[in-house]
């Protein structure tokens, strides 16, 4: 039996288990990266495990969140970030640099090798044939700390691409395609890998955009083989000496196939509020814009932003469209100055933005009230550009651009001839953002403002659990939902007291004072719970309000983690017509689940205000039953001495 591009990683990097399907293994990590909303938390805990040195081969803290200084936290929180960065040896990336996940491609990312991230879009490096996740920031902590990582072997999807693109066609609707297929539950439990001669199609950061949502689709990380286009990315990168070249055998074996023919894909658009919720632009067009945002680390690339560059030269934006446009790094924005692009851009009426996220988290941009805003960005989920009432359209950068001329979305194919965008021979390359560690290191100080505060820490686990339903929820939740993102709220990422008071405040406004009353209790959710950012402040603060467990259809991955790394229990409903039997604040009691968990039978809940019980299941590892009973991650560490 041949072997796939993720096998093979997965054998050369293999530290413990057997890969066998569901099995847990671990892995040896090369490289993490952290960004400054994660970042704060996942450096506390990295001091609390008393280490000395990082045991991968690179780390690099960026800050690329909360970049907007309207008062001292956010500066405070970088300054932190950059003393632990100089304390253990891991480089600082600082604020204008650019996007963690474009910076990473360009400079860092190597093929074969295994990048765990705090951020939900880390699987953006899988574009040129890196093992790329996104994980929770108490796993990353422990990455650099151990040099490992834990995860349950997945299943592995074959995505075949066929043909050619349409002109006007870019990589953007091909995952907007992809997403529509499959939906935003299409790669729970899988890794993507992607073949097939329509691989020519595609350019390292073409191939990065898919990749970059392929955690859209709930999928682990998605993945393309490492071939000639990657060298030449590479080369013009110059990092030659990264290259290796990596792709399945061709004989490989997946647990799935599907085949997608390019020439079937049209211009798409992602309408509100979620990212598969799409249609062919061609189909919804004529809809008034009142905004169109352009960048974010899904669509910032060099190429991206000529083809906008080229096709808003000698044009006007729309007299009530606002353009914003966010470059991906300071080497694009350096080129696009030197190319003549930022001049085209500014003359036709575009606000240009620092190197940063910025609009895609709601930091700052935020639409006016009822606004339709077009954006080139990997979520449209409701609230999360700044403005509850929006209306929020992915879009390719190509429609993107087009639709900021004419003041309404448009299929851009009925716009002309195609901008044409030759690839530099030399991308531009500068290490000026980029602060490297010393080679002395002893006695350096780290540097804590009065805005970071302790992260809570869960007691060991208890035989009985008991309390109220403080939250019923429906499907598709998502970490915005749970905690939510904006810039309002971005500043307090250290401070989770401060967080606690917002928590769940897309779906009720008290739910703070809720939890403190009853002194905790239980969530109920429905199917993919947690969907979304990787962010464990989602579970960090409900674990703050003393939340014991979530009873949910199904969860997303990356926070079905973040709960057990915190001690807060998942666990499922075995029969889902069971959800219906539970309404807020009835008395809920789950007895001796320590002896369940270690046995790993069923898990009897009963509802004492309804006089009735249910079936549930915890589906995890028999390691991660142990950590909810040491009552977290870091506990179960400092008990056993190992992670």
């Amino acid at each position: 039996m041949g072997k796939n591009i993720i096998l093979k990683i997965f054998e050369k990097k293999l530290l413990s288990g057997s890969l066998q399907p569901g099995n847990e293994i671990s892995l040896k990590v090369n490289q993490t990266l952290t960004q400054d909303s994660t970042g704060t938390m996942v450096y506390l805990q990295l001091e609390a495990m008393g280490i000395k040195d990082i045991q991968t081969d690179l780390s690099v803290a960026y800050v690329d969140h909360n970049t907007l200084q309207t008062g001292f936290e956010n500066a405070d929180d970088h300054a932190f970030i950059k003393s632990v960065a100089a304390k253990y040896g891991i480089i600082y990336s600082k604020p204008g640099n650019g996007i963690c996940h474009q910076l990473h491609l360009e400079r860092f990312a190597k093929p074969g090798d295994v990048l765990i991230g705090s951020d939900s879009h880390t699987p953006t490096c899988g574009g040129l044939g890196m093992l790329s996740i996104g994980a929770g920031g108490l796993d990353v902590a422990v990455a650099m700390a151990k040099g490992y990582y834990f995860l349950k072997v997945p299943k592995i999807l074959n995505i075949e691409l066929k043909g050619k693109l349409k002109p006007w066609v870019s990589a953007k609707d091909v995952i907007l395609y992809i997403l529509k297929e499959l939906t935003v539950k299409g790669g729970v439990g899988y890794m993507i890998e992607y073949s097939g001669e329509g691989l020519r199609e595609l350019s390292v950061t073409d191939r990065a955009t898919i990749a970059n949502m392929g955690a859209e689709l709930g999928a682990t990380t998605s993945i393309f083989p490492s071939d000639e286009i990657t060298r030449d990315f590479l080369i013009r990168q110059g990092r030659e000496k990264d290259f290796i070249h990596l792709t399945a055998d061709d004989d490989a074996e997946y647990d799935k196939k599907i085949v997608v023919n390019l020439e079937d894909i049209f211009p798409m658009a992602a309408m509100p509020h979620s990212p598969d919720h799409v249609a062919k632009v061609k189909d919804i067009q004529g809809i008034k814009v009142d905004q169109v945002a352009i960048g974010s680390c899904t669509n910032a690339s060099y190429t991206d932003l000529m083809k906008v560059a080229k096709i808003l030269k000698g044009r006007k934006v729309h007299e009530d469209v606002s353009l914003v446009i966010s470059p991906g790094s300071s080497s694009i924005l350096k080129m696009l100055s030197d190319h003549g692009a930022l001049g085209a851009l500014i003359d036709a009426g575009a606000r240009i933005l620092e190197a940063a996220c910025g609009p895609c988290i709601g930091m700052g941009q935020a639409p006016k009230s009822s606004a339709v805003s077009l954006r080139t960005f990997n979520r449209n989920f409701q609230g999360r550009c700044g403005t509850e009432n929006a209306h929020v359209y992915l879009i390719s950068p190509e429609t993107a651009a087009v639709s900021a001329i004419t003041g309404y979305l448009t299929d851009p194919s009925s716009f002309g001839d195609v901008p044409l965008v030759e690839i530099p021979e030399k991308y531009h390359v500068s290490d000026h953002y980029f602060v490297y560690p010393k080679e002395d290191r002893t006695n350096t100080e780290i540097i804590m403002g009065p805005n970071i505060k302790p992260f809570p820490v869960n007691q060991p686990l208890g035989p009985v659990l008991r309390g109220k339903m403080l939250l019923k929820t429906g499907d598709h939740v998502t970490t915005d939902d749970i905690m939510p993102s904006h810039a309002s709220l971005l500043p307090y990422r250290s401070n989770i007291p401060e967080l606690s008071k917002h928590c769940f405040g897309t779906l009720v406004k008290d739910f703070h004072a809720i939890a403190r009353k009853y002194n905790g209790g239980f969530v109920v959710g429905g199917e993919n719970y947690g969907q979304g950012s990787s962010r464990e402040h989602a579970a960090l603060v409900p674990l703050y309000l003393g939340v014991k467990a979530v009873i949910a259809k199904s969860f997303a991955r990356i926070h079905k983690a973040n709960l057990i790394n915190s001690g807060i229990i998942p666990l499922t409903f075995i029969d889902k017509e069971d959800y219906a039997y539970f309404d807020a604040l009835d008395e809920l009691e789950i007895r001796d689940i320590i002896g369940a968990l270690d046995a790993g039978s069923e898990i009897s809940l009963f509802n004492k205000t309804k006089g009735i019980a249910v079936r549930l299941q915890f589906e995890g590892s028999r390691r991660d039953a142990d950590i909810l009973k040491a009552g977290g991650y870091l506990n179960y560490a400092k008990q056993s001495n190992i992670s």
